[in-house]
């Protein structure tokens, strides 16, 4: 069983799926879930992600990093329930990680903090050897899918488009999901037609989720769309949408693996009982949970996580993290 909780507050936490829609949250922007098994883990609570610019993330916690202890607390037999109600606190105060990434084990410690919920940031990076001026690549960073995420991803391309960007990359790295609806409503922006997901159960196809095009935005400039292991839930339900329509090129690593509706049911001591009772299926019909969305193309090592440094990757030939324009956006 797989859930996650975006820890800013109890009020936010992201549960099967869902998120808060609160304008600012309070907490370190953690999003964690139970070990699906990939690495060999079966018990204590791994990061799904940490949110951009958040006191974890900061602080270096990683997607795929293991929480042994939450203020000297084993988090073995801990539930995310019970992990919120640990993690939550008033701003300005400090909780102590334990956390294992890799061989190694640190322990964190994180003061609170109130963040401003903007889903969206966006930028334009001009690449050379494209034309007098050289090319322009619309960049827009979605963190998460609150009730907020689709109107900024149009205003942003809207935005981008007066300068004259001639393609988009979309980075849903360390984007662990939120709300389902707001995915749907952001795969029709970048969709002229097609399935975005079906809904599954032991049956088989439960649903279809589809589009016409009638909400289309953005359905012809090249895309590229950035993954990683902290790409979770609503994530991978857009980003299997765009890879299975052949409307975009994925670049990264394979993502965390997502794919369960869960429904939860309040228990007498006040504990949460959480039953799946249906999954998520990209178009090509591949079960998102426990595999994840493979992509395309595997990114350079040194690639950045953060947003601020993503134009120096297409602007410097030299640097290690180069990506040539011409090669990212061939379709």
């Amino acid at each position: 069983m797989i859930l996650s909780a975006g820890f800013w507050s109890l009020k936010s936490s992201r549960i099967c799926g869902q998120s808060g829609t609160q304008s600012s949250l309070t907490g370190v922007g953690l999003s964690i879930g139970y070990p699906t098994g990939k690495d060999g883990l079966s018990s204590g609570l791994v990061v799904i992600s940490a949110a951009p610019g958040g006191p974890a993330y900061r602080a270096g916690i990683s997607p795929g990093d293991l929480i042994l202890a939450i203020d000297d607390k084993s988090t073995e037999s801990m539930t995310i329930y019970d992990a919120a109600e640990h993690l939550q606190g008033p701003e300005g105060t400090g909780v102590d990680l334990t956390v294992r990434q890799g061989s190694e084990i640190r322990n964190v410690p994180l003061i609170r903090e109130r963040v401003s919920l903007n889903p969206v940031k966006s930028k334009i990076c001009k690449t050379p050897g494209m034309g007098k001026d050289g090319a322009r690549v619309g960049y827009i960073k979605l963190t998460s899918f609150n009730q907020n995420a689709s109107g900024a991803v149009k205003e942003a391309i809207e935005t981008l488009r007066k300068d004259n960007v001639s393609a988009f990359v979309l980075d849903l790295r360390d984007n662990s999901g939120g709300l389902f609806p707001e995915g749907i409503e952001i795969a029709k922006i970048w969709l002229d037609k097609g399935v975005i997901v079906y809904i599954c159960d032991s049956r088989g196809v439960r649903d279809i989720y589809d589009t016409d095009g009638s909400n289309a935005v953005a359905a012809s400039e090249p895309l590229v769309v950035l993954v990683n292991k902290g790409t979770a839930s609503a994530s991978e339900i857009l980003a299997g949408a765009l890879k299975d329509n052949k409307r975009a090129t994925l670049f990264g690593e394979q993502t965390f693996g997502k794919g369960k509706i869960q429904s939860v049911f309040e228990l007498s001591d006040g504990s949460g009982l959480a039953v799946t009772v249906a999954r998520y299926e990209t178009p090509a019909h591949t079960d998102i949970d426990k595999i994840g969305i493979i992509p395309d193309y595997r990114l350079p090592a040194s690639f950045p996580r953060d947003d601020e440094s993503f134009c120096g990757c297409l602007q410097d030939p030299v640097s290690a993290c180069y990506l040539d324009e011409v090669k990212l956006f061939a379709r």
